[in-house]
């Protein structure tokens, strides 16, 4: 088998650990400083947390944007976490998650523009500032996707009153998308929760995930049943910062689609 190329976005952002995750499963990460790093041949893209605000400015000003969104649009894998997921939203918003406890409402209304290739909604800073940042060990993710997708768009509109800060006790919130998800099991023809095992998941002025639309699947969820990342055809996003754990399950998904 031949070593497959991954580009890392290296303008801004956590783009060393990406790199070094991705090196570990033997695959080569070359990181997207410039424009003729942009119009490598890759087999895939990884776009980093960080400021999505910046990244998206300084993609058009090193001239790299229209060589990655055309490698895009032409189906190459692509990798996005946090600011990263941003970058691939459809729709971006400013400001918390309604009953999200102790988050602030960020006062940005800057515009970001991204590639816009992934059809879900995701609010910007939902859990706060630097302060609304957490970690835990428990996150559950999805070994095979394609069974963890049904109901998902439904579970995430559950969810509204998740409380990060106590991502594992809302009794309610599991209620609303246990239920959310056996209806959309039975309307998906299957029946049970999909399998899951528990991962560690460390957010960063996280995003939230607000909507889905049909066609995306949730890959790792919080405790609560949140959708954490998603998967819509050869995209994953993510709203916590796998490189910064020892885990590689999600970069192993990732590589299965290289």
């Amino acid at each position: 088998m031949s070593v497959k190329t991954v580009g890392v976005l290296a303008v801004q952002g956590a783009f060393i650990e990406h790199r070094r995750r991705l090196e570990e499963l033997g695959i080569r990460a070359v990181e997207l400083r410039g424009a003729a790093d942009a119009r490598l041949e890759l087999d895939g893209l990884v776009l980093p947390g960080g400021e999505s605000t910046v990244q998206s400015k300084l993609l058009r000003e090193l001239d790299m944007y229209e060589a990655l969104e055309g490698a895009l649009a032409a189906g190459m894998p692509v990798f996005g976490t946090c600011a990263g997921l941003i970058l691939l939203a459809q729709r971006v918003e400013n400001g918390s998650v309604s009953g999200v406890s102790g988050a602030a409402v960020t006062t940005s209304e800057v515009v970001v523009n991204g590639f816009a290739t992934m059809p879900v909604t995701v609010v910007r800073n939902a859990y706060g500032r630097q302060l609304g940042s957490f970690h835990i060990d428990d996150g559950r993710f999805f070994p095979d996707d394609a069974g963890a997708g049904a109901g998902v768009t439904r579970a995430a509109d559950a969810v509204e009153g998740l409380d990060a800060s106590a991502a594992g006790d809302s009794t309610q919130t599991n209620a609303a998308v246990a239920e959310a998800r056996h209806e959309g099991n039975r309307a998906g023809g299957e029946t049970g929760a999909p399998a899951s095992r528990n991962i560690p998941m460390t957010f960063i002025r996280a995003p939230h995930i607000s909507h889905a639309d049909e066609g995306v699947r949730v890959v790792a969820e919080l405790p609560n049943g949140t959708s954490v990342a998603v998967r819509y055809e050869n995209q994953i996003g993510a709203t916590f910062h796998p490189e910064l754990d020892d885990d590689l399950s999600i970069y192993e998904l990732f590589a299965r689609m290289l």
